[in-house]
């Protein structure tokens, strides 16, 4: 699966090459529709930021029958005069808001980028402001130990396969309709929409996390409406799998990104340091979550109100998307390991996840197919357990997809080489989420379409999340004007304090 290799060269001895345009394209195409902008609701954002909501078809095979609405924002350009289109930006997920993302990331992307795009943000269809959808779960079903599938400390997927049934059939009952057509495909098909009502023949995109694999999507569906694609934090794109590849890379994601927090963690002088090596971090870890399997302690206020092995699994999984979560998870990992009070929980808001599990299990059930064989899955288990004991058989589990009573309406598209050279791949070297394995396969898909970035850190998200000048610059490069690496290219690392 590394089929990618790098010279000894880095970016800075790279040739650069102009693989788009530099001059920018009418800034509306001839006899599009438009929509009306109004101020948005909410605190903390641009005061440029404006909102407007957009109607598209549930159904696309029925494209005169029942609309939904999609919740769109912007903030213009900061020079007109420079402007050459939009940058609309893909929020991960699936599930994750994206109408607010514009005040998000302005402060951060240059003035280059900020210049040259109107920045346009959206909540895919199911999602927060667009018309949503929810399973209206029981609270315990909202853990996230439950959202993803830990099997027993047993190894026994039994208690797994109850819960990930009692999901799919609760959230395809209170779903509605629209649950069933939440898929990749059809949030390609609605970006589309957008850029047909924005009145542009073609648009530039930043896509993070499962955004990459949705602006991958709607690169290959729609090639010659794109302009210049940045995807970052790199989904799989394998046509066969796909989010059950996601899943399984989880295995694989962890264990390249924990020698980082272990190197952190046993570093002289960290006042949260826990052990002498990363060894013995390592170790201090595995032996805790076991004991915890056996002993569980009470936590007041979480879901579930106790600290489990489980729930230590969990939690580790999300804070090796950041260093900035790293002394979190060591306070926890001590206050386990000593008997001492645990850190106050904190988790979003019920209605939230109600709103974020929806979209969720609806995409991953409607991108493709899902095995269901409970002995099969049981193996799997077992054997990855044994493999990966950070991930201790999460990755290999059942899901409510394997119980989900709707075919995909759509195939699984596969990504090719067919359409412009205008793609650029950036991606973390130790990823727990995206792993750099999978980031591969995508640029192995697309061909010469792409270029890739690999920046030499951990964590999740690249661009202009890890202080990584080399990588940032390249990326900036290719958005603003228009220049991309000749070859793929190695960014080395560089210290975030």
């Amino acid at each position: 699966m590394r089929i990618l290799t790098y010279g000894a060269a880095t970016a800075a001895a790279l040739a650069i090459t102009a693989t788009t345009s530099a001059a920018p394209h009418p800034a509306r195409a001839a006899g599009a529709a438009t929509v009306s902008w109004h101020a948005c609701e909410g605190t903390g954002l641009d005061p440029r930021q404006e909102c407007a909501t957009l109607p598209v078809p549930l159904d696309y095979r029925r494209p005169d029958g029942r609309r939904i609405e999609l919740a769109i924002s912007r903030i213009p350009s900061e020079r007109p005069e420079k402007r050459r289109g939009v940058l609309l930006l893909i929020p991960g997920g699936p599930g994750n808001p994206g109408l607010d993302r514009p005040s998000a990331v302005k402060d951060r992307l240059p003035a280059a980028v900020r210049e040259a795009y109107d920045l346009v943000g959206f909540d895919p269809r199911g999602v927060g402001h667009s018309t949503p959808i929810s399973c209206d779960l029981p609270h315990e079903d909202l853990a996230p130990v439950n959202q993803r599938p830990w099997p027993a400390p047993d190894g026994d997927i039994s208690g797994n396969v109850t819960t990930e049934r009692r999901i799919a059939r609760t959230c395809a009952r209170n779903g509605g309709d629209l649950i069933r057509d939440v898929s990749t495909v059809n949030e390609a098909r609605d970006i589309d929409r957008v850029r047909q009502a924005l009145g542009e023949a073609r648009i530039s995109a930043w896509g993070v996390s499962y955004g990459t694999y949705a602006g991958a999507v709607y690169t290959t569906m729609f090639p010659r409406h794109t302009d210049r694609v940045v995807l970052d934090s790199n989904d799989d794109p394998d046509p066969v799998r796909v989010e059950r590849a996601w899943l399984a890379n989880f295995a694989v994601g962890v264990e390249d990104r924990f020698p980082d927090f272990a190197a952190w963690a046993s570093k002289a002088g960290n006042p949260y340091r826990l052990a002498a090596t990363p060894g013995a971090v390592r170790s201090l870890f595995v032996d805790l979550a076991a004991r915890l399997d056996r002993e569980p302690i009470p936590w007041p206020g979480a879901n579930p109100p106790r600290l489990s092995g489980n729930v230590l699994r969990e939690t580790l999984l999300d804070s090796l998307y950041d260093d900035d979560a790293f002394p979190s998870l060591a306070t926890l990992i001590r206050a386990a390991r000593d008997s001492t009070p645990l850190p106050t929980p904190s988790s979003p808001p019920d209605a939230v996840l109600q709103n974020t599990t929806a979209v969720a299990v609806g995409t991953l059930c409607n991108d493709v197919t899902w095995p269901n064989s409970i002995p099969d899955l049981a193996r799997d288990v077992a054997a990855d357990r044994a493999r990966h004991p950070l991930t201790a058989g999460m990755p290999a589990n059942v899901m409510p997809c394997a119980f989900w009573p709707y075919q995909p309406a759509d195939p699984p598209t596969r990504v090719t080489s067919r359409g412009p050279s205008n793609v650029l791949l950036v991606q973390n070297l130790r990823d727990p989420a995206t792993p750099y394995s999978g980031a591969l396969n995508l640029r192995r898909a697309f061909g010469n379409r792409a270029r890739m970035v690999t920046v030499d850190s951990g964590g999740h998200d690249a661009y202009l999340a890890n202080g990584n000048a080399c990588g940032d610059r390249l990326v900036t490069a290719f958005l603003a004007e228009g220049r991309r690496p000749a070859h793929d290219t190695l960014c080395p690392a560089e210290s975030r304090r």
